[in-house]
């Protein structure tokens, strides 16, 4: 590969061999044949220098895909509200562009966890029978660690409100009774709380109880249980991208603030082997790249960037087209798996509380609308002990603006069976008519690439194990 020729990118050719021996050990003995004044030194070392700069552009490439998901965390974060506070939202439109792949079918509360002083306290109230609410919180490298909900709320029973407590993992201090601990590995933690509503009426139900959620600073909970009598709400700090903001990044901007946030939220001890690597080019909790030219690290994010959303996951299921992780929410070391679920599915949750199965597709035949259909056989809708849905999303895994002001069918109205049992959807741009009933067309583009999310919530065994399975999405013109 070949790199520019700037003035910082020839000095690096000139790398010396303490630099090397930070590199990779194997270019000591080249460098060593140059330094005993052997007749084709200059050779040697510009070779050994092209490899160094060539291995040192992989370490960062590999660097930045490890990375990603931390820093698209700190980015999201610092353009959410103050930390420790609920930020309660309202039913998403595609002008909400803040998180991929928004759902249409809960209403979220999300909050940012700062425990390293001391734990916060999470209070749900007590909800109606069949009212689904998830309260799902994410360690800082997108980690599903806890997960209370209404199927499993984690809790002695009788104990309402349910009543947790986030911590660091190190606290070891004791807790009153009725009080669940829930430890998380990092120092911050994203808490995304998910209350479901049933349509534009019941918006205002679920946002009564969205305010009845608590979340108050232990030291101050046991002082007064009282202390927070429901959270109205904070405001974000600004409407922003996150994913465009981090792909603005360049090489050393990239890479110095994920060696800030390591500070803060360390890896696991399952990642000590990547981070030796990354730290023969500086990449450490604290650091960034010592003697990398720009231009190297600037290669290295364009790479991971191409390599990212062209990752095939290897542990995904394809059925009929449909691909779903059953293993998502909790990533280990498989980081390309981890960083591309970032770059699509922010906030993705445990196969336990929700899967996803996802098509993707392009909407359009050299400028022509194409028309697609998914059909149901008789007592094959989504098994599930909650509910489910289907959402369509663009090329850049928004919402698709449309003028009916459909973004999503199967749970806000339901679906309509025909004559023989059997569940047919109409998935196109174009209005279908009124021979297709309400709740049975999904609008897409009317060009480029899309993307179809089916969500079970609270799947049921067969839908996770590969006994049920989702029809073909059926091009018909």
């Amino acid at each position: 590969m070949k790199f520019g020729k700037s003035r910082e990118h020839r000095e690096f050719a000139a790398i010396s061999r303490r630099s090397a021996l930070g590199l990779r050990l194997a270019a000591v003995p080249i460098l060593g044949m140059a330094v005993g004044g052997d007749p084709d030194a200059g050779c040697a070392t510009a070779t050994s220098a092209s490899a160094a700069a060539e291995d040192a552009q992989a370490i960062a490439t590999d660097a930045y895909v490890f990375g990603y998901p931390l820093v698209l965390m700190d980015v999201t974060r610092e353009n959410g509200a103050p930390p420790n506070r609920f930020q309660h939202g309202d039913p998403p439109t595609p002008e909400n562009k803040q998180v991929v792949r928004l759902n249409l079918d809960t209403l979220y509360s999300q909050a940012w966890l700062d425990v390293r002083a001391e734990p916060m306290i999470l209070r749900v109230p007590e909800m109606e029978p069949g009212g689904y609410w998830l309260m799902q919180i994410m360690d800082a490298w997108t980690n599903t660690v806890h997960d209370p909900s209404s199927v499993d709320p984690q809790v002695k029973p009788g104990t309402v409100p349910f009543t947790y407590a986030v911590t660091a993992a190190g606290w070891s201090g004791d807790l009153p009774e009725g009080v669940t601990r829930l430890a998380v590995p990092t120092g911050t933690a994203w808490l995304i709380g998910r209350l479901q509503f049933d349509g534009a009426a019941d918006v205002d139900r679920a946002r009564e109880l969205q305010r009845q959620l608590e979340l108050v600073p232990l030291s101050k909970w046991v002082k007064n249980p009282n202390a927070a009598n429901g959270d109205p709400g904070a405001h974000p700090a600004r409407a922003a991208d996150p994913a465009a903001i981090v792909a603005e990044m360049d090489g050393p901007t990239f890479f110095a603030r994920m060696g800030e946030v390591m500070a803060v939220n360390p890896p696991a001890p399952a990642d000590a082997d990547a981070m030796r690597r990354f730290a023969t080019i500086g990449i450490t909790p604290g650091g960034s790249p010592e003697g990398i030219p720009s231009d190297v690290l600037n290669a290295a994010v364009d790479d991971a960037k191409k390599r990212i959303p062209n990752y095939r996951n290897p542990y995904a299921e394809d059925v009929n087209g449909w691909t779903f992780d059953p293993s998502l929410g909790a990533y280990g070391t498989h980081y390309d798996v981890r960083a591309i679920v970032a770059m699509k599915g922010l906030g993705a949750n445990l196969a336990k509380d929700a899967i996803y199965p996802t098509v993707d597709a392009i909407a359009d035949d050299d400028g022509v609308p194409r028309r697609f259909r998914i059909r149901f056989a008789p007592g094959q809708l989504p098994p599930v002990d909650a509910f489910w849905s289907l959402t369509a999303y663009d090329a850049d895994s928004h919402l698709v603006d449309n003028p009916a002001g459909i973004y999503s069918i199967g749970h806000h109205t339901p679906v309509v069976p025909g004559a023989d049992g059997s569940v047919e959807l109409v998935v196109q741009h174009a209005d279908p008519g009124a021979s297709v009933p309400q709740g049975n067309w999904l609008p897409i583009p009317a060009t480029g690439a899309f993307s179809l999310t089916l969500r079970l919530y609270a799947p049921k065994h067969e839908a996770v194990d590969g006994a049920w399975q989702m029809p073909k999405l059926e091009q018909v013109g």
